[in-house]
This record gives C-alpha cells, structure tokens and sequence, in this order.
C-alpha cells in the first residue's frame, strides 16, 4: 500500500527517510490535496530505471523486427553484450 504524506510533513526527513529505506516503498507528497511528488530510495530508482531501460530495449527491437523482418539470436545477442561489456 503506497504511504501518501502532505508537503509539510517533509519537516520530518528522518522519519521519511527511514520509511523508504526500510519499505523499498515510494512515498507520494501531496501539496493542496494533489500529487506534488514522490519520494524514494537510490535501490528502488535504480531498479525502475533499469526497469524501465529494459522495457525500452525490447520496445525498439520489436519496433526494428517488424520493420526489418530480421530475428537475431537471443543467445549470441547476450553473449555478444557480455563481451563487449564485460559482464
């Protein structure tokens, strides 16, 4: 369930802080019964953009396969990446 906390609440960072640390949860802030912004962890960032790096890699190459036509192997494709990469 996502916390929803208004702006001035913010006066208490520790409290938030320690709220998304502990969660891995955002933290909605509303201003004026809006939604103003969203607070969270470096971890929980991190793992949506990457999230989200994913989800735009896989959207381009179907993009690119319906243009082209042409499939690349999933195994070499990987393999290519790791060692170009290093990982």
């Amino acid at each position: 369930m996502p916390k929803i906390v208004p702006i001035r609440e913010l006066k208490n960072t520790a409290s938030i802080s320690k709220f998304v640390e502990e969660s891995n949860e955002p933290v909605f802030v509303t201003k004026n019964g809006y939604g103003s912004m969203v607070i969270m962890s470096m971890e929980v960032y991190e793992r949506e953009f990457a999230r989200n790096q994913q989800i735009e890699l896989i959207n381009e190459s179907i993009k690119e396969y319906k243009q082209s036509g042409i499939l690349h192997d999933g195994a070499v494709f990987i393999n290519e990446m790791k060692s170009k990469y290093g990982k």
